[in-house]
């Protein structure tokens, strides 16, 4: 909350497995800051988890992204600073972006490149504060015809703007707060195999 009170741009990215408590964390900021009378825009890559956010809207829908974004070669946003979305992007707070690692990375970029448009900025982002938040453990950006190594190249990762975000992290599943709790050693032993293991297979692929 401190970024927000002073109104420092930065770019954050809340890796949280499911169960951490991600969604009741979000909920959490957008109900601080609204609070106040400021703006915060909550969007998401899937319709379903767009409606678990209060006033959440699908990536595609809120900042006018094309339908064929992955085979565009440099999508934008079609937003004008006069619209409403356009205000609305000038003017908030933050802005979250829920179960971000389902997104293409050119969508990331075009948002970028949307709001260094609207707010005459050229950092990145027009400095806006973006919180994203997602779980790369689960589902990646899905591309027609695509092999696993397409996948891997569309992730955030591999944005030039990942080298801009810094991460936090969601570790304890909610409910289990025992240190020997069979569930929390189970989800630690799978954190580390994902990591070490399906990972690098992909890679091999």
């Amino acid at each position: 909350m401190h970024c927000v009170d002073n109104n420092v741009g930065e770019i954050f990215f809340l890796d949280a497995p499911g169960g951490t408590g991600k969604t009741f964390v979000i909920k959490l900021i957008l109900a601080s800051i609204r609070s106040k009378n400021d703006i915060a825009l909550a969007i998401a890559s899937s319709g379903i988890t767009a409606t678990l956010l209060p006033g959440g809207r699908t990536a595609h829908s809120a900042l006018k992204l094309p339908l064929n974004l992955h085979s565009t070669e440099t999508p934008t946003c079609n937003i004008s600073k006069s619209s409403g979305m356009g205000k609305v992007l000038q003017q908030c707070k933050l802005i979250i972006w829920d179960e971000c690692t389902m997104a293409h990375k050119k969508s990331l970029e075009a948002l970028d490149q949307c709001l260094k448009d609207l707010r005459g900025k050229s950092k990145p982002f027009g400095s806006t504060l973006i919180l994203l938040a997602g779980d790369f453990r689960q589902t990646l950006p899905i591309i027609p015809r695509s092999t696993p190594a397409d996948e891997m190249n569309a992730c955030l990762k591999n944005s030039n703007l990942w080298a801009h975000v810094k991460i936090l992290k969601l570790t304890t599943i909610a409910g289990n707060w025992k240190r020997k709790a069979p569930s929390r050693l189970n989800f630690r032993t799978d954190n580390w195999t994902v990591k070490n293991v399906v990972y690098s297979q992909v890679l091999r692929s």
